[in-house]
């Protein structure tokens, strides 16, 4: 079950991505990354974040925690930007937030080698939850401590923003993961191994890892709507005050 903290101190914006985040101290001392329901998409971008990040705890893919923050109007007050006051103001109440990790450093595609099973395992979960922000441009992907961690995954779900011929889409192939920063340096190392037919008559690690994954996905998915998490957290996003 998330936790729910006030924000007690808006301490700085992060000028990046669609819901112009930002770090916040809350009541228990903590230290988190913001984002605001009333920015870019609204609540959905919200609920993207928390259905995919709790999906990927739930298959043990390392995520900063997620707790649920209570935003007081009153906090726009004491902040002297404009646009961060009317931020704050059609933020009032409920909001979503990633533990602040201080150190934390972007991953870098070329100076980090992941194992080669959670690779498999991120880019089988992005093609899960339909996350078209995980590429080479912007990773999503933090060291810190020397492990890697999963952010911002507001882009995910993108369905939900056009419910356009549900049934029809849900056939679709997710063509976009054809871009994803780990799928690609997957492709880079195997090409030089190509000539080894050898591949073409054995399933690789990769596939193998995958489909352990997708067992393992599909087993928490179930998990999750038995115990009616994800639905009483996306009823607290959107309706609360």
């Amino acid at each position: 079950m998330l936790r729910t903290v006030a924000a007690s101190r808006y301490v700085t914006p992060l000028r990046e991505g669609g819901s112009l985040p930002a770090i916040v101290e809350a009541d228990d001392d903590g230290m988190y990354v913001l984002k605001f329901k009333g920015a870019g998409q609204g609540a959905k971008v919200l609920v993207a974040e928390l259905i995919a990040g709790e999906l990927a705890r739930a298959l043990g893919l390392p995520v900063p925690e997620l707790v649920f923050i209570e935003l007081d109007i009153d906090l726009a007050r004491t902040e002297p930007d404009p646009e961060i006051q009317q931020l704050i103001r059609e933020s009032a109440g409920l909001n979503i937030g990633l533990d602040y990790l201080p150190g934390s450093m972007m991953f870098d595609p070329i100076a980090t080698q992941l194992d080669e099973e959670l690779a498999s395992a991120i880019v089988w979960f992005d093609a899960l939850v339909t996350n078209v922000d995980r590429t080479v441009r912007n990773t999503n992907l933090l060291m810190w401590h020397g492990q890697v961690q999963l952010i911002d995954h507001g882009a995910a779900l993108y369905f939900h923003h056009s419910w356009s011929d549900p049934l029809a889409r849900a056939h679709d192939r997710f063509a976009p993961i054809k871009d994803h920063v780990l799928l690609k340096l997957g492709e880079s190392d195997r090409a030089g191994s190509m000539s080894d037919s050898r591949r073409s008559s054995r399933p690789s690690a990769s596939a193998k890892s995958c489909r352990s994954c997708r067992m393992h996905g599909l087993r928490a998915i179930r998990r999750l709507v038995r115990r009616r998490r994800i639905a009483r957290s996306i009823e607290s996003i959107c309706c609360a005050g």
